[in-house]
């Protein structure tokens, strides 16, 4: 059985899940429970379509064609709860809310779960401070075919609502976890990954790089690139090839297109140009 709108029960300010919610979304982290405050119909479809398990699920008075769309993909045994338009727009993340928030337990995935592929493909992430960066990763991760993402230290929180977004749902599938790099990146040389670093500089040219294979890819910091204690660790460095008036690219944008051609070596099988 699916939600109906004579369910919803009116939240007032006071409301502990409320609070909760409030606090997951300002301090960019789980609550107590495990739970992850997402916002917005798309994200929360994709919660729904992720097999996500909801805590609770928060709608702006004013939309009731939102709550009329979103009710059926939800089980019944979930509570779901009516707030003011204002109060409302002063517990979310976002500017121009669209009415519809949510509580939601993530699944617990390891680095195991991450390596589980024969061949696996892992995306380190060294110290990347822009959420929307990280989320843009955390997407083309998935997109293109990669275990799992490992948030070396000073990284933005998954959990910051911007990350969230720009994930749209891949962060609900894939496994992203926190690790001590350098220590994480010798784990994964171990367990016979070779380590590629994105530098914009020096290296190997990206169309005469060999990509197949158990691989881990490091993409560095916005302004500081790759700590050196983890370059001294890599195994190969990567260049883009793009045109002298960039002075380098974007960190998602990077991640992206190394990890596409990653995937575009996998699946011809020749590895490489």
């Amino acid at each position: 059985m699916s939600a109906t709108l004579q369910q919803l029960r009116l939240a007032g300010r006071h409301s502990a899940l409320l609070k909760e919610l409030r606090r997951a979304f300002a301090r960019s982290e789980r609550t107590r429970e495990g739970c992850l405050a997402i916002e917005s119909v798309r994200i929360v479809e994709e919660a729904v379509r992720s097999g996500l398990r909801f805590r609770a699920v928060f709608f702006a008075e004013s939309a009731e064609s939102t709550a009329r769309r979103l009710l059926p993909q939800l089980g019944s045994h979930v509570e779901t709860l009516l707030v003011p338009d204002r109060l409302f727009a002063d517990v979310v993340a976002t500017e121009s809310p669209q009415g519809v928030a949510a509580l939601v337990h993530l699944k617990d995935l390891s680095l195991e779960d991450a390596l589980r592929a024969p061949e696996p493909l892992m995306l380190l992430a060294a110290g990347i401070q822009d959420p929307g960066n990280l989320g843009t990763m955390i997407r083309s991760a998935e997109a293109f075919g990669a275990g799992g993402v490992l948030l070396g230290e000073k990284t933005v929180s998954p959990f910051n609502p911007k990350v969230v977004r720009a994930a749209s749902g891949s962060l609900f599938r894939l496994p992203v976890i926190p690790v001590a790099l350098a220590e994480t990146v010798g784990t994964l040389r171990g367990r016979s990954l070779r380590v590629v670093a994105a530098s914009s500089h020096k290296g190997t040219r990206l169309d005469q790089a060999r990509l197949e294979g158990p691989l881990a890819l490091v993409v560095g910091n916005e302004a500081t690139g790759i700590p050196r204690d983890v370059l001294k660790l890599a195994d190969e460095l990567l260049m883009i090839p793009h045109t002298p008036r960039v002075e380098s690219l974007n960190a998602a944008v990077a991640a992206s297109i190394v990890l596409y051609e990653a995937a575009r070596q996998r699946r011809s099988g020749d590895g490489g140009p």
